[in-house]
Order: structure tokens, then C-alpha cells, then sequence
């Protein structure tokens, strides 16, 4: 019951937002402007919770050793990346969105809508960074406990995460982004259910 109470917290924002992915508008006009803007509103609180699936298995007091240390640089990317990706989410979502669906009708949106995307992708492409950085922080903290049972995990997390940098949740390819995070949550959950006592050298 407890692996199952970790998948389900691990795996519900990425499937949220895997759903999301698939309604998200293709583009931003004057059209989509209105829902562009609602979306990403309702997704404000949804993608920092995409960390809790690093922060579950870590959900312990770190100790003054190495997967201590890399416990405390995986929490604070996770944060990093929660605020970071918050702030491509508010410019070039939000603040996009409402600049655009108020534009005057004779006006460009190009010139209007791609500054805030530039500013918003750069916050955005940090974050994803951070959120990669905190997942190999997250193998090095757990694998002396549960050993080689958290690389399956890792492996298609760091995938899912190099494809984030630029996938955003945008169909196909977010969405997959998406559901290839709620299955290296998954897979680390199940990992480190028992522990695994690596032997020490003499």
C-alpha cells in the first residue's frame, strides 16, 4: 500500500499535466488567447509538483555523508526548478496570453507575444536543467540504500528530462515528456521500497 500511495503522489502531476499537453493550444493568437492564458493559470501550482516524485523517496533528515549532501543539491534544484519553470508559465503563458488576447485588433502580435517567449524560455530551459541535475542528485542519494534498483528509474527520467528542455507539454512529443516522467516516478518508487545494503570495502 505504501508503493502504491507513492506511485499515485509521484505519478499524478505528470499525468495532469500529460492531459493538459494533449488541450494545450498549438499556438498563441487571437483566437487561443483566452484559453492559452486560462490554461496556464490552472497549471500555475501543477508544475512544481512534478517534483514531488524526487522529493518522496528523499522525504528524510540528510545525513552529514555523501547521499546527505546529494539529498540537500536534489531538493534545492528541485526547488530551482520549481521556480524557474513558474516563471516561463507566467510570461510567456500568462503574461503572453493576456497581452495577446488584449491587443489592439490592427496591431502585430508577433512583436507583442515573442519577447515574452524568449524571456520565458530561457527561465523555463533553466529550470529543466535544474530538474535534470536534481534527478542524477536524487540516483547518488538513494543508490547506497537501494542500489541498482533506482537506474531503471533514473535512466528513463534523465530521457524524459533532456526531452522537457524543450518539449515544454506541447503534443506529441510533450505529452510523451510527460507520461516518460510519471514512469520513471514509477519506476523509482517501486526501487526504493526495500532497501539494499551496499558492501563497504575492508
Amino acid at each position: 500500500m505504501l508503493t502504491i500511495r507513492k506511485v499515485v503522489l509521484g505519478t499524478a502531476a505528470p499525468l495532469l499535466l500529460a492531459v493538459a499537453g494533449a488541450m494545450h493550444p498549438h499556438g498563441l493568437s487571437r483566437a487561443t488567447a483566452s484559453e492559452w492564458t486560462q490554461l496556464h493559470i490552472a497549471l500555475l501550482p501543477v508544475f512544481p509538483l512534478l517534483t514531488l516524485g524526487l522529493v518522496i523517496p528523499l522525504w528524510q533528515r540528510p545525513r552529514p555523508d555523501l547521499a546527505g549532501f546529494a539529498t540537500a543539491v536534489a531538493w534545492m534544484c528541485a526547488f530551482t526548478y520549481a521556480a524557474f519553470y513558474t516563471g516561463l508559465d507566467a510570461v510567456a503563458g500568462i503574461a503572453a496570453g493576456t497581452a495577446v488576447e488584449h491587443a489592439a485588433g490592427e496591431a502585430d502580435i508577433g512583436p507583442i507575444k515573442h519577447p515574452l517567449y524568449v524571456v520565458g524560455d530561457s527561465l523555463g530551459q533553466f529550470g529543466a536543467f535544474a530538474l535534470i541535475v536534481a534527478v542524477v542528485a536524487t540516483a547518488v542519494a538513494l543508490y547506497p540504500k537501494h542500489g541498482a534498483r533506482v537506474i531503471p528509474g533514473t535512466v528513463v527520467l534523465l530521457m524524459a528530462g533532456w526531452s522537457f528542455t524543450d518539449s515544454h507539454i506541447f503534443w506529441p512529443r510533450g505529452v510523451w515528456t510527460m507520461l516518460g516522467f510519471a514512469l520513471g516516478f514509477a519506476l523509482l518508487a517501486a526501487g526504493t521500497t526495500r532497501s539494499t545494503s551496499i558492501p563497504r570495502r575492508a
